[in-house]
């Protein structure tokens, strides 16, 4: 019997996992002089401070066809999740690849997630995949589960800046000056499209997780998972968690730092939260 692998491009923001066979696949995030790749080695802290001191353009490129192909080996049949393909040309480079090992192998089983999201949300699929092999699931039976708890998660983010994401045709520009003008945050959510909605400007840390906790319940959130990733904000992180536990007391919340690529977008201050509805 094959073994299962789990493969995710870096959006996922993890780069190990002890219980299972996995593999990030990196994103680049690029300037006109330097190149930031999204793996073990790269230090997140340096990347965050030259970009702020970058003036020129900066953008991020996705894992290639071949990239994945490596990723997903010769022999084990995989599971994999990418960034929503409402921004990046990702899962479609992961579909490629899927094809090309098919072709060479005609017996293994490749299952394509579009997280049509990013960060905390890629987190808690992945949680739920291992939690499935765990327990004993099958490969189709860990796809079917895992494909029907998307249906039940979200992700939420509040953001101090939309400059990379404006500048990188995310959103729109003037959405972006407006969020970074006197303390105003940006508060939204991802689409069914897996395509960036925004939900609302407020001023100042209190207000914003204010803003995500009231969304979250809108949304459906009754105690479940919580995952936030932040960008430099352990502050408004750590609110959000006592904010969560104070009505739902049972909740299983993990903060973590963003890595590269979310690092890029949610930009200093930002904050994802993934979470069960």
């Amino acid at each position: 019997m094959n073994r299962i692998r789990i493969v995710a491009d870096s959006s996922c923001d993890l780069i190990t996992l002890d219980e299972v066979s996995f593999v990030s696949v990196p994103l680049t995030i690029r300037t006109e002089t330097q190149e930031f790749r999204d793996d073990a080695s790269l230090d997140v802290e340096t990347m965050v401070d030259t970009l702020r001191s970058t003036k020129g353009r900066s953008y991020s490129a996705c894992p290639s066809v071949a990239d994945w192909e490596r990723a997903f080996g010769e022999d084990d049949d995989v599971l994999a999740f990418t960034i929503t393909s409402g921004l990046s040309g990702s899962f479609r480079a992961a579909c490629a690849a899927k094809l090309n090992c098919e072709e060479n192998s005609p017996s293994r089983r490749i299952c394509i997630i579009d997280s049509l999201s990013t960060g905390p949300e890629i987190v808690l699929f992945i949680e739920k995949a291992v939690s499935e092999l765990s327990a004993g699931a099958d490969f189709d039976a860990v796809c079917r589960s895992v494909q029907d708890y998307q249906r039940r998660t979200h992700l939420i983010f509040a953001l101090e800046s939309l400059h990379n994401l404006a500048q990188n045709g995310r959103v729109g520009k003037l959405a972006a000056a407006a969020a970074g003008m006197l303390g105003i945050r940006a508060v939204g959510t991802t689409s069914d499209e897996g395509t960036l909605d925004l939900l609302g400007k407020c001023r100042g840390r209190k207000r914003a997780v204010d803003f995500l906790q009231e969304e979250m319940e809108r949304l459906g959130y009754t105690g479940g998972c919580v995952r936030i990733g932040h960008c430099r904000n352990t502050d408004s992180a750590g609110e959000l968690r006592t904010a969560i536990l104070h009505r739902f007391p049972g909740a299983n919340i993990r903060i973590y730092p963003l890595r590269g690529l979310c690092s890029y977008y949610a930009e200093c201050g930002g904050v994802l939260v993934g979470f069960e509805a």
